[in-house]
């Protein structure tokens, strides 16, 4: 069974910081490039931070850039996000999101509020 286990949102201050998690399990996670979206209230579904199934290859969103950084540890079948000097305006849901290198399948979590305000 696949699962994507998300993890680590909750609220922070602008200016703080947050490590989500997602934790993968029932698929062969070497083979899959895994992405952080996230959707706020009102607003469509966007990609964040995707890094790639070989060579660690990553890629941001311009209004993340220098802000957040992406990882995975196949070892721990884990991507994570670290995300410094948050703002208001990453209030969001982040969805965790696995695509298939050979033919572009998703499998998505559940996602985790993330929350920033004083």
């Amino acid at each position: 069974q696949v699962q994507l286990v998300e993890s680590g949102g909750g609220l922070v201050q602008p200016g703080g910081s947050l490590r989500l998690s997602c934790a993968a399990s029932g698929f062969s996670f070497r083979n899959y490039a895994m992405s952080w979206y996230r959707q706020a209230p009102g607003k469509e579904r966007e990609l964040v931070a995707r890094i790639s199934s070989i060579g660690g290859i990553t890629n941001f969103a311009n209004s993340v850039k220098g802000r957040f950084t992406i990882s995975r540890d196949n070892a721990m079948n884990t991507v994570y996000l670290e995300m410094n000097s948050l703002k208001p305006e990453d209030t969001a849901v982040y969805y965790c999101c696995a695509t298939f290198m050979y033919n572009g399948a998703n499998y998505w979590g559940q996602g985790t509020q993330v929350t920033v305000s004083s």
